[in-house]
Formats: C-alpha cells, structure tokens, sequence
C-alpha cells in the first residue's frame, strides 16, 4: 500500500485514495472468487469497507473532523491533522500505531497473512474441483478464507481506526461467521458423514497443532 508521511495537513489526496482502493480490491479479487450472491453481498460489503477506510486515511478524515469538533482544545494532539495523528490508538489510547511500531508490524501482519489465508483457501478449492476439500490449509481450519477477510479487518482496525469502519467491522465479521456456517450446513447435506468426520477433527477457526501428520 502506497504511503503519505506528512506533518502538516496529510489529506486530500484523493490519487492515493483510488490507487490504493484499486490495488487492494483488484488484489483481493485476484484469487477471492465470490460466485453466490451471497458471497458478493458480502465481498460488496468488504469493498465499502476498504473505500471507506482509505478515503479517511489519504481524502478526508470525517473522524477527525468529528472528534476535534466535539473536544475542541480537549482535543489530545495539537496537530490533529498530520498523518501521524491520524493512528487514533496512538492519540487517544497511548498505543502508538505509526509506522515501525509494534502495533504498525502486527496490523500488517494481519493484513498480508489474511490475504495469503485467503489466497491459500481458494486455491486449494480450486485444485479439489467441486469435490470435499480437506488438504493444505483446510487441514488446520475449515474456514480459512473467512477468516482470513477477519484477519483483513482487525488488521486494518489496529492500523486506522475510524467511526465508520469501527461500526462496519462488526457487521462484517457477523456476516462472515453466518456465511460460513451456512456453507457448512450445505456441505453437511452433500457430503453426510464424511464432512461431521472432518468438523470433528478439524477446528472451525483456530488451528490445532500436534504432530500429527497432515495431508497436503
């Protein structure tokens, strides 16, 4: 993702704004194939998210805005609308989240390795053809590429938290986990026995290590 370090007024720029918007869905959409409506709603979803993120981080910080009008000379910081006070965790919770930091590290952690979960996911669907897929990453978890948009999310949340993605990110997260366990439910109809072996065995969202040989 591109990056306006500035210490002044670090907004209104609204280039950045689309390219990053196009890079990060353009990516997403690369190896996340939504096929259902029910999928694309979602995706839909996820996509107002990320604009609405990115237009708050690079074109105009509605959060800001609202924050320092409600708190006036309450306010935390002296200048609210450098780029650096836009990280909200560092200005109001004293958990700094700019660049280099550890919570910086850690959103981007989330943000990347969410993507290669999805990317993972959808390929080992990919490989089984329609069939019941239970190798690669669906070995540690049944569903890495909700969980892997999860991880998108708080990642983004840790990185530029704002009032509107604060308010959308739960939404999301409901939408995922119910999607996923109504993809369950079908796959429980076609595949019976068979797929109730693999829920037992297999974790819904947090992987089980051991030393127990996996198929991959």
């Amino acid at each position: 993702m591109l990056d306006a370090q500035n210490t002044e007024y670090a907004y209104g720029l609204w280039p950045l704004v689309i390219i990053n918007i196009g890079l990060f869905i353009g990516f997403m959409l690369s190896f996340a194939k939504p096929t259902s409506k029910i999928e694309w709603r979602s995706f839909g979803v996820f996509t107002a998210f990320i604009v609405a993120l990115f237009v708050e981080m690079y074109g105009f910080p509605l959060t800001i805005y609202f924050l320092t009008s409600w708190l006036g000379s309450k306010y935390p910081v002296s200048n609210p609308f450098s780029h650096a006070n836009g990280h909200l965790l560092g200005v109001f919770f004293g958990v700094r989240s700019d660049h280099g930091t550890f919570f910086h590290i850690l959103s981007n952690l989330l943000i990347f390795g969410g993507a290669i979960i999805i990317s993972s996911g959808w390929n080992a669907i990919h490989r089984g053809r329609g069939e019941m897929v239970t190798t690669s990453i669906y070995s540690y978890f049944r569903h890495p590429q909700y969980l892997g948009f999860i991880a998108i999310i708080i990642g983004f949340l840790i990185q530029w938290i704002t009032l509107v993605t604060i308010l959308m990110a739960p939404i999301l997260v409901v939408r995922y986990v119910r999607l996923a366990y109504k993809e369950e439910k079908k796959a429980l109809d076609e595949f019976g026995d068979t797929y109730r072996d693999y829920m037992e065995r297999v974790p819904a969202w947090i992987p089980k290590f051991s030393t127990e040989k996996r198929e991959f």
